[in-house]
């Protein structure tokens, strides 16, 4: 949790700041708006100062124009873009200054999206979606190609735009959790955890220790699922029906496990602001696990000897690490392209800092789908034994307290998602309700890099890429 240090700095000065950071070994993370007392836009910008377990904010009041500072952190290319069409701020030399979110109210015939000019007689040109195959998220996606050979691809998100954001204003924080949780299903706990934590930080609450650790337990069945899911999906996009059968069956057998401790397949309504809504039935959970390890280790040993679908993994959707630096990779993806970052252990929160978890964070360098996927094995096996650990070494005691809300209050909260960054910024109004909710989103990190590795690749391993990143659009277009 982080009550932030914010410190104010003049909109001339701001790219000279990130420079700095930048040189100093730092990392921005994302950028939001709010509106100021006097009502005029004020922007933050949130930054993570080389070797600190906290985060700092930049504070840019009363501009309606800034410099922007895409070109300096290209990460920062669709945040800008988002405060441009949300808020009334200008960003003046942005790469891509045209909308990222579709404008509301526009004519059919608008063409809001900026295609690039790609010419050529023998050049071809597909959009696909936003209506896919089955139950798969509303999307477009734009393709150039020649043959089998894709030139540039374009997604466009944002057709079905939630304002989820937007849902939190004026509410309570009870309401807000509810909220936190339907964000992205398959997110639920993550965004219920780093919600909490903001809210927690906010009012200045101190959760008992018993929550703590049970937190990590509900977060990393989370995780758990969520990576054997995804193995089932990848294999189904390289053809092994029965390799997809077996991995949904895994996640769904968790899922059951969820439902058991927590009473949710989705772990909902069981973290809240101050700790935990319920006592956790994990009689037998350590049990339970170890019975399930050994299908999941067969599993992963069947997928890894069909050559078949080892092939069409190594070197597809190759993602090199500067490239997943610059342009804000997250969680596995940056984890599998040699970027050791991960926020459990980087900037402790719940019950991680103890080292009788035994957190291990996984990692590879060849950024390639197959390296994606190892990363995501691996922490499979990590999070049992995270659980099993949290399990041993449980601590009795209350497992809430209350959380008045602080009026004028403003703080922090994350969590590493089973896809990675995840932080919610709380800010309370004069009364003690919400005025503002921003949303870090992985996914929304992680499309941003993703047509990095499509571009100049081919038609037939696009839909295994895809998998491979394991994305949400609810988790994108918040």
């Amino acid at each position: 949790m982080n009550a932030p240090s914010v410190r104010s700095i003049e909109a001339a000065m701001l790219r000279d700041a990130a420079k700095t950071l930048r040189t100093e070994g730092g990392r921005m993370i994302m950028a939001y708006a709010l509106t100021g007392d006097d009502d005029a836009p004020e922007l933050r910008y949130v930054s993570a100062p080389s070797g600190a377990q906290v985060f700092d904010q930049w504070q840019i009041q009363g501009g309606n124009e800034v410099p922007s500072l895409a070109e300096i952190w290209p990460l920062l290319g669709w945040y800008e873009r988002e405060i441009a069409d949300r808020h009334a701020i200008r960003f003046t030399g942005h790469p891509e200054p045209f909308p990222l979110i579709q404008p509301l109210g526009r004519a059919e015939s608008d063409d809001w999206r900026q295609l690039p000019d790609v010419e050529g007689e023998a050049v071809q040109f597909l959009p696909f979606g936003p209506v896919r195959a089955g139950v798969v998220e509303s999307a477009e996606f734009t393709f150039f190609y020649i043959g089998e050979a894709i030139l540039h691809y374009v997604p466009h998100l944002f057709l079905k735009h939630r304002g989820m954001e937007e849902r939190f204003v004026g509410c309570d924080i009870e309401t807000g959790a509810v909220l936190a949780e339907r964000v992205s299903a398959v997110g639920s706990a993550a965004h219920a955890l780093a919600y909490s934590q903001a809210i927690e930080a906010a009012c200045r609450v101190t959760v008992p220790d018993r929550a703590l650790y049970q937190r990590v337990i509900i977060v990393e069945l989370e995780r758990l699922y969520n990576h054997l899911h995804y193995l089932g999906h990848l294999a189904d996009t390289t053809t092994l029906k029965v390799g997809h059968a077996e991995g949904v069956l895994l996640a769904e057998r968790v899922k059951q496990i969820n439902a058991r401790v927590t009473g949710s397949r989705f772990l909902r309504g069981a973290i809240a602001p101050g700790g935990l809504r319920r006592i956790l039935d994990t009689d037998r959970l350590s049990e339970t696990l170890d019975a399930l390890r050994e299908p999941i280790r067969r599993y992963i040993a069947r997928l890894d000897r069909s050559e078949s679908y080892f092939d069409r993994l190594a070197t597809t959707g190759p993602l090199p690490r500067a490239v997943a630096f610059d342009q804000g990779a997250t969680g596995p993806i940056a984890r599998a392209s040699g970027l050791d970052r991960d926020l459990r252990r980087d900037h402790p929160y719940a019950a991680y800092a103890d080292d009788n978890l035994n957190l291990t964070v996984a990692g590879h360098q060849d950024g390639d789908a197959n390296a994606r996927a190892r990363v995501r094995i691996a922490e499979i096996d990590a999070s049992i034994t995270m659980i099993r650990r949290a399990l041993a070494v449980l601590p009795d005691g209350p497992i809430r307290v209350p959380c008045p809300p602080v009026a004028q209050s403003e703080a922090l909260g994350w969590a590493e998602s089973p896809r990675g960054t995840l932080i919610y910024a709380v800010h309370f109004d004069a009364a003690g309700r919400l005025a503002r909710v921003k949303i870090k989103s992985p996914s929304f990190s992680n499309w941003r890099v993703f047509p990095y590795t499509v571009h100049e690749t081919n038609m037939m391993d696009y839909a295994i890429n895809e998998a491979s990143f394991g994305l949400t659009i609810s988790g994108c277009a918040r």
